[in-house]
Order: structure tokens, then sequence, then C-alpha cells
């Protein structure tokens, strides 16, 4: 009989579901990891084993695979597991059973079906990424503190804040990930960090600015002084700028369609 490890969707919690089931010795083949928020119907004849989050056997597969594998192979591990591919837990157990045995080079193996899922999840992760980079928008709240709301597909908010920090390093702001709501907060100066937990009427207040901004408006008269209704192209314009960024720019909010 096969073993289901369900982990939790976090890093740490998927690397401790790789831990434990290398640890069980039941062989590769007998074994799977999924999530426990998949929404995936069970499997006859499979065991199922919940797995809880620890750190230390998170831990010890991170340093397993930095001085086994290599820091690229990590760099990968971590940024496939920011995806929102449902099955990303088991293709990171089946890429790191290919590369603890082949080694380094395991990260060029696109041929291999293992590590060719995990560098499409990667693309999808940077490629998202880069695109929120210029879709991003801050408004301002009182007492100078920037706020800015995204709703990614995939968790890429830790692969953004560098970004910001580097070009809004003199200023308070908040970045605000609506669909898993956690936030990343940087005071002026100093190093960002990450929280799932925002006061009520914290995430009240972002909501409603982000709504309210005084320069909304001045966003969408720009856009519409600058457009050429002859030459207007939606297809090409979705392309560019798909719908589903738009409800979080100023320029486009309540006016999706008016383009």
């Amino acid at each position: 009989m096969n073993t289901i490890y369900l982990c939790d969707s976090s890093i740490e919690g998927i690397l401790s579901g790789v831990y434990t089931a290398w640890a069980s010795r039941k062989g590769h083949d007998n074994v799977k990891l999924r999530l426990k928020d998949d929404g995936a119907t069970m499997e006859l004849f499979c065991q199922y084993e919940e797995v809880s989050v620890d750190s230390q056997k998170a831990d010890k597969v991170i340093a397993a695979i930095r001085n086994k594998i290599s820091e690229e192979a990590y760099e990968v591990v971590y940024k496939a597991a920011l995806s929102n591919d449902m099955e990303r837990a088991d293709k990171i157990y089946r890429f790191l059973i290919y590369g603890f045995r082949v080694g380094a080079g395991v990260v060029s193996m696109l041929q291999n079906q293992a590590v060719y899922d995990i560098f499409q999840m990667c693309r999808f992760v940077d490629n998202e990424t880069h695109l929120l980079t210029g879709f991003v928008r801050f408004s301002e709240m009182e007492g100078d503190l920037l706020v800015g709301r995204i709703g990614p597909k995939n968790d890429v908010i830790v692969l953004l804040a560098p970004h910001f920090a580097d070009r809004l390093s003199g200023e308070n702001w908040v970045l605000y990930d609506v669909n898993r709501k956690k936030a990343v907060l940087h005071p002026a100066y100093r190093h960002w960090y990450l929280t799932d937990f925002l006061p009520s009427d914290w995430e009240d207040k972002i909501i409603k600015t982000s709504v309210e901004d005084e320069y909304e408006d001045l966003f969408k008269r720009f856009r519409k002084s600058i457009a050429i209704r002859e030459r207007t192209n939606p297809i090409c314009q979705l392309n560019h700028m798909p719908l589903r960024y738009r409800p979080y720019m100023p320029e486009f909010s309540h006016g999706l369609r008016d383009v």
C-alpha cells in the first residue's frame, strides 16, 4: 500500500514532508507528497499521514541540498515552493531524489521530467514577479506611509520586497497580498520583514486607501488623455497588462473596460 504524506503549503511544510517521506524508508516509488489543502480527491488503496511543520527537519533538508547538490538547486526549490502549482510538493520531492543522485549538474538536465517540472514552476514565478515590479502601485496613507496591494497567482511577495526596498529605501511602505493575507513591512532606511498577521483595522485601512486615493482620478485622466481611440487594440492591451492585475492599479480601478 502506498503512503501519501499531507504537508503544509509553506516551504517549511513541504521540506518537512520531504524529510518524513525520505526517512520512512518505504521506497520513493511507494510514497507521495500532497498539500493538505489541494482539494484533490482521496486515492484508493493509499494510506494517508499528516506531516506537521518542523523547522529543524526543514533546515536539515536545506543543508543537505546546499551541501550535496548546490546552492542553485536550493534556490530553484525555494522558488518552486512559491508556485501555485497544487502538485508542487511531490514535484519538489522528485526533483530532490534525482538531484541527490546526480549532484550539482541536475539544474541543467531539463530532459528529465522532474527537473523540467521544477523549472516550469520557476519560470511562471519569475514571469509574474517581473510583471509586478512594473504593475505595483503605492497609495499614500496618513503619516507618509505608502501602501500597495497585489493579488498574485503565485506567492511572490518575498521576491518583490527586495526590488521595492532598493527603490524606496527612504520610505515607510507596506506591500499587501490580498489573496494570502500577508504583508511586507518596510521602515525607512531599515530592513523589510514579512508578516502574515495584520490587525483587522489595518487591513480595512489598506483597502480603503487604495480605493479613495486622491491621485486615482489623476491617473485615469492621464490614461484617457494619451489614448488614441482610433488605434485602440484591446487584444494587445490584454497581452501587455492582463485584467487580473488591473483591480490593484488606480488608473484602471472602476473602469476596466474604459480603454
